[in-house]
């Protein structure tokens, strides 16, 4: 039960009420003609011009994060847990209880019930109990807004609680034109969605979802009295965390006004009370840390969104600003999240690697033509919870693993990055059928010292000599992953160009030794090819989509659409998308593509694949790339159709000297195809368009001749330059 006020506190209310009861009455004994002149305007005070708050409320709502169905809530954001519904939205019996509880006559004052404050003036004076004020439900809504509204200062919020006469006399002023501007319904509606109901719960929708687990429609009569008595005394009231047995009370008092009113009959009020007290709380998820429980997983995309979300200048001009509109605005934002391909995801990347595993496979699924990300996974709980001794990032972190940024840089995708060398030859002019006799190792024009140099040059060499060396044309070059044939193939386009490719589709150098080889040192970095930059599942899966979408780029988006509070469609997350490929360069490019897969090109040319495993997962048109990067530190693979490209990358996102090595990456070929398998499901088959006969060129092979370099004996050893070494050792401590 609530304590007692202090007397100083009492005396004031009695003298306050004794002094608007006075004040109302003489006004009230006016004549009409005068009650219309300047001393009612002396008294009530003319039509007051109303705070902006008032007039279009600007109160704090939680922010709704949607998967692509618009219906799986992966998470709110707020700083008040709170959000806005129509009143038709709201059971008949709750707006029923809150008018008996707190303002009987709402419906037939003006504002200002002059009964009530003379009512409460006797009562005061009686003593005995707890003190009224006479405030109506209008009066009530106008300190509600006042106090809260994020647009005036501190001290304007705490000026709207002060006990003056003043204060008082001026909430009337604005209660009055309230009801001037406003039906009764709105104004109901409106102090509804405001009123704090304890618990943490503002407004009625999340008092009844705080309390009760269900939509403020579905309210029952006696879940309806239990919250209009908590408005009373929210905190002592709340039967969670607060007074059981005063909720208990306070909801008997509130079905007797509702008999007293004639909203229900004495024996309904008597049966419900009658009722023993039945909650089912529910806690709101608030941030990325509290997703739908269960799918902590989802936590990443979460974050990702977040971290768009802090770029858009819709939302604010300043990070500050943005951050607050997501926690603030009442957004409801249907994302590109979807739950069966995530699901998948996360199945795969925890078959290859457990939760508690030192090694993590990212995995990132994308849209090709739109952008959207379609699922983003890894073995890891995304959480704050501490990890046991010795576990750096494992099980639980809050890292951005699959998308990268703050302290990720990515991880050597090895054999991808052929793609970037292959488009950019295609691009200068050289077709399909460019062919070269590549050897075991392969002197090149970059100078080298030690281990795996061949006369003072970089001499790159063959994994699997046997199966690689050979006349190949980028068909089979790109199948059997000829490490020999792009480092030259490279070497004929230069190395500048392959790098400038890469990052025309999206892939970003974020560690400081990438950034600084591509802008000072492009020309020379020779090794590019062979995939020793970082790069995350996200950017390579976007790469790859921009081939599959036929060479249009699109800026990876986390949302299909937002709508802000007041139903608006806010013009953020359509796809933003270029023309970044001439169409039959980013064909040919994907024809060569089908020979990794087991599948066969247009023009027959496929004659070995390092991932065969995925044309029989997948079951259509398909087509991708592994790599595999120096002593297999890390194993990758990416796959794509026309409707979705994926990508997943096993590594140590702690430790690159940690090497996964070459038996994961059958595995993790395996769940990168699974994932597309699913991502497709249900969609219409769709085939790759074939190049044009002038890209493919002849695709004859002439019997290879022997050569200097074949003559060497074949080595295992890729034969990176020293200081190529060098760097890759700084990288790896």
């Amino acid at each position: 039960m609530p304590s007692p006020r202090s007397p100083l506190s009492r005396l004031f209310t009695v003298l306050l009420a004794g002094v608007l009861a006075g004040l109302v009455l003489a006004v009230a004994a006016l004549p009409g003609n005068l009650i219309g002149g300047q001393v009612a305007k002396a008294a009530l005070g003319a039509y007051a011009e109303l705070p902006d708050a008032l007039r279009t409320p600007t109160q704090p709502q939680r922010s709704y994060l949607y998967a692509n169905d618009g219906e799986t809530l992966i998470t709110t954001f707020y700083d008040v847990n709170r959000s806005d519904v129509p009143l038709a939205e709201i059971a008949p019996v709750m707006r029923q209880a809150i008018v008996a509880a707190e303002d009987r006559r709402f419906y037939s004052h003006g504002g200002a019930d002059l009964r009530g404050i003379a009512r409460a003036l006797v009562a005061n004076l009686r003593g005995g109990g707890t003190e009224q004020g006479g405030s109506t439900l209008t009066m009530q809504y106008v300190r509600n807004v006042l106090k809260t509204d994020p647009t005036r200062t501190a001290e304007e919020r705490q000026a709207a609680t002060d006990q003056t006469v003043g204060r008082k006399i001026q909430e009337i002023r604005y209660a009055s034109a309230l009801e001037k501007s406003l039906s009764k319904d709105e104004i109901l509606n409106r102090y509804l969605n405001i009123a704090y109901f304890g618990s943490g719960a503002y407004g009625v929708a999340a008092a009844s979802q705080r309390y009760f687990g269900k939509a403020p429609a579905d309210l029952t009569l006696g879940e309806a009295a239990l919250l209009a008595g908590l408005v009373k005394s929210p905190d002592e009231y709340s039967p969670i965390d607060g007074d059981r047995a005063g909720a208990l009370e306070r909801r008997a008092y509130v079905l007797d006004a509702m008999a007293e009113t004639g909203a229900i009959t004495p024996a309904q009020a008597a049966a419900v009370k009658a009722e023993k007290l039945t909650l089912h709380p529910t806690a709101q998820p608030n941030g990325c840390t509290s997703v739908a429980q269960g799918h902590d997983d989802w936590g990443y995309f979460c974050d990702y969104l977040r971290q768009w979300w802090l770029t858009q200048p819709a939302f604010g001009s300043t990070v500050k600003e943005r951050e607050q509109a997501l926690r603030r605005g009442g957004y409801t934002v249907v994302t590109t999240l979807d739950p069966k391909i995530q699901q998948t995801a996360q199945q795969q990347a925890t078959a290859v690697y457990g939760y508690d595993n030192k090694r993590a496979l990212p995995i990132a699924a994308v849209e090709p033509g739109t952008g959207r990300v379609l699922a983003m996974a890894v073995n890891r709980h995304y959480s704050l919870d501490e990890n046991p001794a010795g576990q750096a990032n494992h099980p639980n972190t809050v890292n951005p693993l699959i998308s990268g940024g703050d302290s990720v840089d990515g991880y050597q995708a090895g054999s991808t990055f052929k793609l970037f060398t292959m488009l950019a030859a295609l691009e200068a002019g050289k077709p399909l059928s460019t062919g070269f006799d590549a050897p075991a190792k392969l002197p090149t024009r970059y100078a080298a010292d030690g281990e795996g140099a061949c006369d003072g040059k970089w001499c790159p060499a063959n994994a699997n000599p046997e199966w690689m060396d050979g006349y190949r044309m980028m068909w089979d070059g790109f199948g059997r992953s000829v490490n020999t044939y792009f480092v030259w193939l490279a070497e004929q386009v230069g190395p500048a160009k392959a790098v400038e490719m890469a990052q025309r589709l999206g892939i970003t150098f974020r560690a400081d030794s990438d950034a600084a080889f591509a802008k000072d040192n492009a020309e020379n970095w020779g090794a590019f090819t062979l995939g020793v930059a970082a790069t995350t599942p996200l950017d390579l899966a976007n790469a790859y989509a921009t081939v599959a979408a036929e060479g249009t780029y699109c800026t990876p988006v986390p949302v299909v659409s937002v709508t802000a509070a007041n139903g608006e469609k806010v013009a953020v997350g359509q796809p933003s998308c270029k023309k970044v490929l001439d169409t039959d360069v980013a064909r040919a490019a994907t024809d060569a593509a089908r020979c990794p897969v087991g599948q066969q090109s247009a023009y027959g040319q496929c004659n070995g694949g390092t991932a065969t495993s995925v044309d029989r997962i997948v079951g259509r048109p398909v087509a991708g790339k592994t790599g595999s990067s120096e002593q297999n530190a890390t194993e990758t693979f990416v796959g794509f159709t026309p409707q979705v490209a994926v990508a997943g990358i096993a590594a140590n996102p702690d430790d690159s000297t940690d090497l996964v090595g070459a038996p994961v990456q059958a595995k993790v070929i395996d769940a990168v195809a699974r994932v597309i398998r699913t991502a497709v499901s249900g969609q219409p088959v769709q085939d790759f368009t074939a190049p044009s006969r002038e890209l493919a060129g002849d695709p004859q092979r002439p019997k290879p001749q022997p050569t200097p370099e074949r003559d060497q004996p074949r080595q295992r050893d890729r034969g990176l330059p020293s200081d190529l070494l060098r760097w890759l050792q700084h990288r790896r401590g």
